[in-house]
């Protein structure tokens, strides 16, 4: 709980980023530029850290059980500085190579706009250093038990953005790319101190031949492969973006925000502290409360995301008008970015679904599962991208993501289901079917209240009394249903109100 609130804090102000961006750039040529260059960042990050630090954390957990506490930090240290060999490689050949990426990313670009995204992608590239090591440093906290440091780095991060961006309109845009280095460096300081208190101590240690390090590899690689799948299909989509219409890709990018602001709230905080837990019940072959915490969490995903998946679905137009129709953000815009939110609310609960599995498995160290479900979701992503943005412009790109989403959601449990055997699949089934229909019933209640009752109300008044009405139908509904974390909410108010 503590988690979600400071992710929820965090999400806002990111919210509060990208509103600012939208406002002073709109879904322009300008803005496109900036989303592709933190988009290559982002994906040359996610190929370098993203699978190291996943399977981090379970390899940690397994060094410690077998060798002690002494041996896992000495892992740390020396993965820490391959990391930064391997990380100041990739950013060379970045800088070489700006021009080539971003046409691989957006062949759609030309001019000015092709220019201004080599520009930004070249100084952008510098912020791979802090976020390769605050990504590791947050790990390593989370390993020692420490989630509130590692969940607020968003509000630093997000307001220094927001800072940059309201300086570039005034002054210079080049000022956007520096804004998003610095931040990530800020980002960086803001956990020195929560590594000084868990006494970390920096070796200057490199040893590629240790055991532990080759070992790593054979299970950082088919994460890497399946990160990389993922990230070929995140180019794909916003490639096909930029030959649609100009401020395709940043429709997409804003809508997709809206998506992963629920992920990141409750999927993510979820995740984040399951995540060592189930790891060290695998090393200490805990298969029951392995197999019971996973169904719990599975169990928490459904009941959280499909009521907002509805929700949203049913208040895609508002929600982007409230949130981002302003300044620059013309109606065209306004209309692109609700028609994708509709499409991607649609796979919301495929995406939670996914997130926790892909966790499960690189937990008992099997990477190459996860690796087989993205190659399959790629392809049937792409496939699906060509047909449905052909006529259905850019939400048909996010329709096919929410199918991929969903159908390799389903083979994922299918496939933990035969790993490991029964987790509660049955009982989560159950509590989909009942969350599904309570969900429904709430979107109606919600609909009607938006579009009659509270018609001419204000609309931040009447979009935050419809979320709480939607929120007490839907609680008093599952509830009647008798879904059992229910009961467990009443009785956690019940021991706060009245102890």
């Amino acid at each position: 709980m503590v988690v979600m609130v400071l992710t929820v804090l965090s999400k806002i102000t990111g919210f509060a980023r990208d509103i600012t961006l939208s406002y002073f750039y709109g879904a322009t040529s300008t803005s496109d530029a900036y989303i592709i260059s933190i988009t290559i960042t982002s994906v040359l990050f996610s190929l370098i850290i993203m699978g190291i630090s996943t399977a981090y954390i379970p390899m940690f957990k397994k060094i410690e059980h077998e060798n002690g506490e002494q041996q896992a930090t000495f892992f740390t240290n020396n993965l820490l500085n391959i990391v930064l060999i391997v990380t100041t490689i990739v950013i060379i050949i970045g800088l070489f190579f700006a021009h080539s990426l971003v046409k691989l990313f957006a062949f759609g670009f030309d001019g000015e706009t092709l220019k201004t995204a080599v520009i930004f992608t070249r100084i952008a590239l510098v912020g791979i250093y802090f976020t390769s090591l605050t990504q590791l440093f947050t790990s390593y906290l989370q390993l020692k038990g420490k989630f509130t440091i590692p969940a607020m780095i968003g509000l630093p991060f997000n307001m220094i953005i927001i800072v940059a961006i309201f300086i570039s309109a005034q002054w210079n845009i080049v000022v956007l790319a520096i804004g998003s280095v610095l931040a990530a460096f800020i980002q960086l300081l803001f956990l020195i101190p929560s590594l000084c208190k868990v006494n970390y101590r920096y070796v200057p240690v490199v040893q590629f031949t240790d055991k532990n390090i080759k070992k790593m590899v054979t299970i950082v690689f088919p994460i890497m492969i399946g990160i990389s799948i993922d990230q070929i299909n995140l180019m794909i989509d916003k490639t096909i973006a930029s030959t649609l219409t100009e401020g395709g890709i940043s429709a997409l990018m804003y809508s997709s925000r809206l998506n992963d602001f629920v992920q990141g709230i409750f999927v993510l905080s979820f995740v984040t502290v399951m995540f060592p837990v189930i790891s060290n019940m695998a090393a200490k072959k805990h298969t029951q409360d392995f197999k019971k915490s996973i169904s719990n969490v599975l169990s928490s995903v459904i009941l959280i995301v499909v009521p907002a998946s509805i929700g949203i679905m049913v208040l895609a137009e508002p929600i982007t008008r409230l949130l981002f129709g302003h300044g620059q953000f013309d109606e065209r815009a306004i209309h692109m970015t609700a028609h994708a939110l509709f499409f991607y609310s649609i796979g919301m609960i495929g995406y939670g679904l996914r997130e926790v599995l892909n966790r499960t498995f690189y937990s008992i160290q099997d990477s190459k599962t996860p690796m087989y479900n993205a190659s399959i979701a790629v392809v049937l992503n792409i496939t699906l991208s060509f047909l449905l943005s052909s006529f259905m412009g850019i939400s048909g790109l996010a329709l096919a993501t929410s199918i991929s989403a969903l159908f390799c959601s389903a083979l994922l449990g299918i496939s933990l289901r035969r790993k490991i055997g029964a987790f509660g699949t049955k009982e989560n089934l159950g509590i989909l079917l009942k969350a599904v229909f309570a969900s429904s019933v709430m979107g109606g209640v919600v609909y009607f209240l938006h579009e009659y009752l509270l018609s001419n109300w204000h609309a931040m008044l009447k979009m935050s009394t419809v979320v709480i009405a939607g929120g007490m139908v839907y609680f008093i509904l599952i509830y009647a249903l008798k879904v059992q974390e229910s009961k467990y909410i009443i009785a956690f108010v019940k021991r706060k109100v009245f102890k």
